[in-house]
């Protein structure tokens, strides 16, 4: 199919092939709705889904029903948009809208378009990306940032886990870490859990029983009820010696191992640095091998000094934005400010450790120009060497409402050119998802850029349905 407009060069141009449209029954059956195309949204506005837009999902993701929230589609025949309450060919029908939470290492250009009606609960803490149907597969709008396979789980096959589980019950029988690390690969079914008992990549050293913040999205710790915990967090802070053997065991059989504070199943790992600190000097007595690492919200500056002192790494920070308001406004820090958080990446900068923020963005609001520009200013203000995109694990519409009262951002452009405005301002700047090891810290001279995709066109603006 064509349009009667003509290119530069005479040829016609080519509609683009628009993604059907992917919906959910009562009794949660997915499947596609003719006559309709799917949408994405970035906070306010809405995008038409197209095959030059969209990548297959990859290996891993999931697609979800969201309750009690209609889809937002694109009506083929009228040409607008709608929100399907009911199914056109069963008025009596109530119809879902469907989203896909992505394999890591993807960026999810845009979110399920759905209604959000006013008092419902919120949605648990995934990350809902926009999803339809086209050629013979889900597809889904999305930016490759990080092509390493540390999370595959075609590459933790049950038994073998079983197995290391065996193994490392015979080498550290009385180990509480190494104990807790089983419910986590087994119970919850955390990848770096497996990874450990797999002797592959990073292994997990949740120490941490305490925060300091209260994020909206914490996977471990929820005071208000209204949001279900995807795990529990450690019951007990593990002794500087459980801690040195679970490292060291997997540093003596993982080549570039790189053993992590700070997990999903803790609280923030600077608050444990009493067992976290002597924990690094035993370590680094025994080896230089490995890459000690700490993910946090690097709220004590002095800790993260002793830290360094002992022989930490690396550090990655988690932000969600490096507006103080915004920050704020998601983490809701108590007894410490946004100001600690930079001093503490100054002194790891100092101290000549490598620095990542954990950016956890999300399509209509980290794609906003004040949020861009905010973030062109914190990376020339402190030189990271990487950020790890991460997509938000939270109801995206609870979010941009949140932030929505309490800054003013403006129309997003899409993460695509974000990302872009980024790669050309600091072109040595490392994309990616997972901690490297620090064999692997240091760039190249020139630092290939990523695979970015346009941003969707949006179909119209509007209010939220």
């Amino acid at each position: 199919m064509v349009q009667k407009a003509r290119g530069t060069g005479g040829r016609p141009l080519r509609r683009p092939q628009v993604l059907t449209a992917v919906v959910a029954d009562r009794s949660g059956k997915i499947f596609e709705l003719d006559g309709y195309a799917a949408v994405g949204m970035a906070g306010s506005h809405y995008s038409v889904l197209t095959v030059d837009e969209t990548i297959p999902m990859p290996f891993g993701g999931e697609l979800m029903l969201l309750p009690d929230r209609p889809p937002v589609v694109w009506n083929r025949r009228t040409r607008a948009l709608e929100t399907l309450h009911q199914a056109p060919y069963a008025p009596q029908e109530p119809l879902f809208a469907v989203a896909a939470f992505n394999s890591p290492g993807y960026v999810q250009a845009l979110l399920s378009a759905h209604e959000h009606p006013a008092g419902i609960d919120p949605l648990p803490l995934f990350s809902y990306g926009a999803v339809g149907w086209a050629r013979g597969a889900f597809r889904s709008p999305l930016i490759l940032v990080d092509r390493e396979k540390r999370q595959d789980l075609r590459r933790m096959p049950p038994e073998a886990v079983q197995a290391g589980i065996a193994r490392l019950r015979r080498q550290l029988p009385a180990n509480r870490l190494r104990r807790h690390l089983e419910t986590c690969a087994l119970e919850y079914g955390c990848p770096a859990g497996k990874n450990f008992f797999l002797g592959r990549f990073e292994a997990p050293l949740p120490t941490s029983r305490a925060c300091n913040a209260r994020c909206r999205g914490c996977l471990s710790l929820q005071s208000d009820g209204r949001v279900s915990c995807s795990q529990a967090r450690i019951d007990f802070t593990p002794t500087p010696e459980e801690i040195a053997e679970v490292a060291l065991a997997h540093i003596a059989r993982v080549p570039r191992a790189v053993v992590s504070f700070g997990q999903g199943c803790e609280g923030d790992p600077l608050l444990a640095a009493e067992a976290i600190e002597p924990a690094i000097r035993l370590i680094r007595g025994r080896t230089p091998r490995g890459t000690i690492n700490l993910n946090t919200n690097a709220s004590l500056p002095e800790v993260v000094e002793r830290l360094c002192r002992a022989g930490l790494d690396s550090m990655r920070v988690s932000l969600n934005s490096v507006r103080r308001p915004c920050y704020d406004a998601y983490f809701r820090p108590q007894g410490y400010g946004f100001e600690d958080v930079k001093a503490s990446i100054r002194i790891a900068l100092h101290h000549g450790r490598f620095v990542a923020l954990n950016y956890l963005n999300l399509a209509g609001f980290s794609d906003t120009p004040a949020e861009a520009e905010a973030l062109l200013g914190f990376l020339e203000e402190l030189p990271v060497r990487m950020i790890q995109w991460r997509n938000l694990n939270f109801d995206p519409v609870l979010y941009w409402q949140v932030m929505d009262q309490t800054v003013d951002s403006g129309p997003p452009m899409g993460m695509a050119r974000l990302m872009a405005a980024v790669r050309q301002r600091f072109p040595h700047l490392i994309f990616g998802y997972f901690n490297p090891p620090k064999e692997k810290c240091d760039p190249p001279a020139t630092a290939p850029a990523p695979r970015l995709r346009r941003a969707p066109r949006p179909a119209r603006d509007r209010r939220r349905p």
